[in-house]
């Protein structure tokens, strides 16, 4: 187990190198820059654009700037100044300033977002599989499917500003947007993110108990007089969440690092929306932090995915 994860970690290292090299190599093949236009969309001139090339270090070859910019990442976790919100470094802009609360800033918000719709995501989703499994081709099967069906099928925003509708101008019983002041602030967006992962996992795990439920070694233990209980608990269930546990890995490093769609609708001060802003106004550091920052979330993730096989089906080993 030591020697996979020392492995897993080592290979993790050259495909955060090689996201790195990527992104950036892209970004200096986008048209256009950080400072051809100004604030207000104006454009700059070639000599106002040069000077702030050269201030922000953007007027050397590419390869010193990749090297410059990981130089200050790996040794100082320096993630480098905003090229458009000037007062602010990336650091201050994704973890925030100095005495601000930890709770609050952008990073730890589209944590809160991505870790509750998928706590949500789990806990409705895979019993909802599972009854559905159970009782195929009957009325809960069906009831469960056609919910699931609506969640897949409704994208987030507009589901988002369907139960805005509802529960917010309608009803008027939840807040339209914000975050963390009321606990109720948290309820649409939750459920908004939450339903599209509940109904594909409880797809997932019908389709996949379905199919554990139809093997041998499942006859067996029913013909041994096992419950349907025990037959479903001890031997199907964790065999059937193999397929279900490999989607949450990539699902969970995508919530907690900021829906963008969600946080827009919502004016939830997340990461999203600075990478959206970002992409508009070329701001390259930022870009790179918010990549870089998602492609770390989503190697950790899948690597406790890969350690959690060994624990829910015994006859996986590691090498």
């Amino acid at each position: 187990m030591v020697t996979f994860i020392i492995n897993r970690l080592i290979r993790s290292v050259i495909v955060l190198l090689l996201v790195s090299i990527v992104t950036f190599t892209f970004m200096q093949l986008v048209p256009g820059g950080p400072f051809s236009s100004d604030a207000g969309g104006r454009p700059r001139s070639p000599e106002v654009q040069r000077k702030l090339e050269a201030q922000y270090g953007l007027d050397r070859p590419p390869v010193v700037q990749y090297f410059d910019y990981m130089r200050r990442l790996l040794f100082h976790f320096d993630l480098g100044p905003s090229l458009r919100q000037k007062d602010f470094t990336v650091n201050e802009l994704m973890f925030g300033v100095e005495g601000s609360d930890p709770l609050n800033v952008p990073v730890a918000v589209s944590a809160e977002v991505g870790f509750l719709s998928f706590v949500l995501a789990v806990i409705v989703g895979i019993p909802m599989g599972v009854i559905s499994a159970v009782f195929r081709n009957k009325f809960p099967d069906h009831f469960a499917m056609f919910i699931s069906t609506i969640g897949i099928s409704v994208p987030n925003f507009v589901m988002g500003l369907i139960l805005i509708l509802i529960f917010s101008l309608g009803l008027g019983i939840l807040p339209v947007y914000g975050w963390g002041d009321d606990w109720k602030q948290m309820v649409l967006p939750v459920i908004t993110l939450g339903t599209g992962g509940m109904a594909f996992i409880a797809r997932l795990t019908r389709a996949s108990l379905l199919e554990v439920l139809g093997q041998d070694y499942i006859r067996t233990a029913r013909s041994k007089g096992l419950t349907e209980w025990v037959v479903l608990n001890r031997h199907a269930l964790s065999n059937a969440l193999i397929p279900v546990v490999t989607i949450m890995g990539p699902l969970l490093a995508a919530w907690l690092t900021g829906t963008f769609l969600v946080e827009h609708v919502f004016a939830i001060p997340g990461i999203g929306k600075f990478f959206v802003t970002a992409v508009f106004d070329r701001d390259y550091s930022v870009i790179m932090a918010a990549i870089l920052f998602y492609s770390v979330v989503l190697v950790f993730a899948n690597l406790a995915v890969d350690v959690s096989y060994g624990y829910l089906d015994p006859r996986i080993r590691f090498d």
